[in-house]
């Protein structure tokens, strides 16, 4: 394990991330977003560039989504024509 230094606690992450610890928890034991455990006290840890990435990952998947968006809403309806009555 790398110096403790090296990682930010589940709060720290939690704020950097807009989350609460306990969404972080469950996103650990998801598998979404992996902890590291502290050898000592089996707390849960997270290295700075796993967040980066998460949450590059995270404005990636935005950005793509409003992309979709902006193409259906640009998609023009098809138009019903009026019959006209003869």
């Amino acid at each position: 394990m790398r110096n403790l230094r090296d990682f930010i606690t589940i709060r720290q992450a939690a704020d950097l991330i807009g989350v609460s610890p306990a969404t972080l928890r469950n996103w650990d034991r998801s598998g979404k977003l992996k902890a590291v455990r502290n050898p000592m006290n089996r707390y849960r840890l997270y290295r700075p560039e796993d967040i980066a990435v998460f949450l590059a990952g995270v404005i990636r998947s935005e950005a793509m989504e409003t992309r979709r968006r902006e193409k259906r809403r640009h998609v023009a309806a098809p138009r019903h024509r009026k019959r006209v009555q003869p």
